[in-house]
């Protein structure tokens, strides 16, 4: 019985040290989501399935053209990991953007909520901090 005991306060401890690990993540790179793996193909050839990424989330920094966001499109549950092909700019400083998939063929309006033509910066996950091809052997 000692034995089972041990082993079930070991696994509790390494669970505890993951969560702990990355809730530490989440205060560091302000992202709700520090860690991300691609699910599609849409962002090939910059990504495959199954690549990570590691993502930060500073809410001071501006959103450019031509980065890549990752965002969450309220209804669904997965994030997207898109590039912005478009900044729209109102007078009062608010900052809207269109995203798109690198290897798709039309913008993202059709992935946001009924509505929606633009995001903005309450819907960013996080932004590409770092990248570990992982997926497939066709990374070049």
């Amino acid at each position: 019985h000692q034995q089972l005991y041990y082993q079930v306060l070991n696994f509790a401890m390494i669970v505890s040290s993951a969560l702990m690990i990355w809730k530490g993540l989440i205060v560091i790179t302000g992202s709700e989501s520090p860690i991300v793996v691609v699910l599609s193909g849409s962002m090939e050839p910059a990504f495959h399935r199954g690549d990570l990424l590691f993502l930060t989330n500073f809410h001071d920094d501006p959103i450019r053209a031509g980065e890549i966001v990752v965002f969450k499109v309220e209804g669904r549950d997965i994030p997207i990991v898109h590039r912005v092909i478009k900044i729209h700019e109102k007078e009062n400083g608010n900052i809207k953007f269109l995203t798109k998939g690198d290897n798709n063929e039309v913008d993202d309006r059709g992935l946001y909520k009924e509505g929606q033509n633009w995001l903005e910066k309450k819907d960013v996950v996080g932004r590409i901090f770092a990248l570990c091809w992982y997926g497939n052997d066709n990374n070049e």
